[in-house]
């Protein structure tokens, strides 16, 4: 629902098809990736799991879309 509400843009992947799907994605494990959730704690832990399977350069909104809003 909030990818729906907050859409800034880029990929809507839920944690456990993150977790699941983790081999099957399509992504440079050297691009930037930048995880987003409502308040970034769920972002907080995409980003570890990306991490702890290659991916080099992830980061993470702190604060998330809640933040964004604030600023707006």
């Amino acid at each position: 629902m909030e990818f729906h509400t907050y859409n800034i843009g880029g990929n809507n992947i839920p944690l456990p098809k993150l977790e699941q799907g983790i081999n099957d994605l399509h992504y440079n494990k050297t691009d930037e990736i930048i995880v987003i959730c409502k308040v970034g704690l769920r972002s907080k832990t995409a980003q570890t799991i990306l991490q702890q399977n290659g991916y080099q350069n992830v980061k993470n909104l702190a604060g998330g879309l809640v933040a964004i809003q604030k600023i707006k």
